[in-house]
């Protein structure tokens, strides 16, 4: 087990499973798609409407294979300038970092690099 993961036990019928506990966090500019992304993963649906991520939003969900199960913590960060302080505490633990951009905005492609460069900075390479 490595220290990105954390093992924790849920006693069920009398049977003990095992749960690799993986964070993931969703980094990008503000109105990428980050949250439709989780959504579509977590509920298989679409909002057309847009609500802004305010901080850090948090969603859970448990993966099964034949030879393990994982519950994966998905952490969606706000876009905007006024939360960036948040996010690097967010990263610095995380075992995933996932960087999203919008294919039909450039500057949030530009601004890819800095968010590598964040990343690397809490984690390393």
């Amino acid at each position: 087990m490595n220290k990105m993961s954390e093992v924790t036990e849920n006693v069920n019928n009398n049977n003990i499973h095992i749960y690799e506990k993986v964070k993931v966090v969703f980094l990008g500019e503000q109105s990428v798609g980050k949250t439709s992304l989780i959504t579509r993963f977590m509920y298989d649906s679409f909002e057309t409407s847009y609500q802004a991520t305010i901080g850090i939003d948090f969603l859970s969900k448990v993966m099964s294979t034949p030879d393990r199960t994982i519950r994966l913590q998905l952490w969606d960060t706000a876009g905007q300038e006024r939360f960036r302080s948040l996010i690097p505490s967010y990263i610095r633990d995380s075992g995933v970092a996932v960087i999203i951009y919008d294919i039909t905005n450039l500057q949030t492609f530009n601004q890819l690099e800095k968010w590598v460069t964040d990343v690397r900075a809490q984690r390393g390479d």
